[in-house]
């Protein structure tokens, strides 16, 4: 179906396998009203981005605040400088709510009756591609967080500073743009080491929970379809040769790392198990042939957000041998 194409000698378990077509797939006119909104949210990511990456920090300002307390004028210095900072962490805790309400309404369309998951996806590419460019933001983003300690010390100085005049009866006008409850909601979400999935984790969990009529299989499926067509694109000469760009097979790994995240955090036994219909094996194979730089975030994200198992057990069910890298970092 359109640029969907069944990979008919590759299954695994029985598992279909497709090509998707990232790069081109337009909406249909059931998928426009999702789509749209879901767009919405999305036409602001790479300024999300930008704004990320181009984040410096106040550290030199809040050192030299600390090592000299009694000099007002460096105390300002740093608290002028931390201020419109915590304003921009705001803006990114606030896009997290808007993907995290994007994710559940891509959810619940790609996984409702009658249609199976893999149906869904074969009728709705659009919003597929979709959903993979919400996870494609999402590791990108944590990680440019993860190589950014600037953020979390800025915020914890932002946080002393209003505890202190809290304490002196004195309130501060960035109160009114940031207060004490929007504040611990930030402080949590900036604690996590991978932010943006851990918010799309939870909220895929709190779909599952919601939806108890809904069987918990149409949302696992959903997830290791993806996964597995993902890897599928990877691995095979034929359909990498279809991108039209090396973005895109960047673009494949951080969807398939994703959405085994996203399954190993609602599936009862997780990605890892051996009854898991994501073939670990075969994608921790298709990150190990990649240029190590291109992947150390990828394989950092999958053991931060590694569930359950203990490194025994996952030595023994996905390669059975203890020298691979992406089990050294699990």
């Amino acid at each position: 179906m359109g640029n969907l194409l069944k990979v008919l000698t590759r299954e695994i378990e029985n598992y279909p396998h497709f090509f998707l077509d990232f790069e081109n797939a337009q909406p249909t006119d059931g998928e426009r009203e999702v789509w749209n909104q879901i767009s919405a949210v999305l036409q602001d990511s790479e300024s999300m981005l930008a704004d990320l990456q181009a984040y410096k920090g106040a550290g030199q300002e809040i050192r030299d605040a600390i090592q000299n307390p009694n000099d007002i004028q460096l105390q300002e210095k740093a608290w002028n400088s931390v201020c419109p900072l915590v304003v921009r962490l705001k803006r990114f805790y606030e896009f997290s709510l808007r993907l995290e309400k994007a994710l559940q309404s891509l959810l619940e369309s790609l996984t409702c009756p009658p249609y199976t998951p893999t149906q869904h996806l074969e009728r709705e590419q659009a919003l597929a591609k979709e959903f993979a460019e919400i996870l494609h933001f999402t590791l990108r983003f944590d990680e440019l967080k993860m190589r950014n300690p600037a953020i979390q010390n800025d915020f914890s100085y932002y946080r002393r500073t209003i505890s202190r005049n809290r304490i002196n009866n004195m309130h501060l006008d960035i109160e009114n743009e940031v207060n004490n409850e929007m504040a611990n909601r930030m402080s949590l979400f900036y604690a996590e080491a991978t932010p943006m999935l851990k918010t799309l984790s939870n909220a895929t969990t709190h779909f599952v929970s919601e939806n108890k009529t809904l069987p918990i299989e149409n949302t696992t499926d959903c997830l290791s379809t993806m996964a597995s067509v993902c890897k599928v694109m990877l691995e095979t000469p034929e359909y990498r040769s279809r991108f039209t760009s090396e973005e895109t097979l960047m673009f494949c790994m951080r969807v398939m790392v994703g959405v085994i995240i996203l399954y190993d955090h609602v599936h009862p036994v997780g990605a890892f198990s051996k009854t898991s219909k994501i073939d670990m094996k075969g994608c921790i194979k298709v990150l190990k042939e990649q240029p190590p730089d291109s992947v150390e975030g990828l394989l950092n994200a999958l053991s931060f957000k590694k569930t359950a198992l203990n490194p025994k057990t996952i030595y023994g069910a996905v390669l059975g041998r203890k020298t691979h890298r992406v089990l050294m970092l699990l």
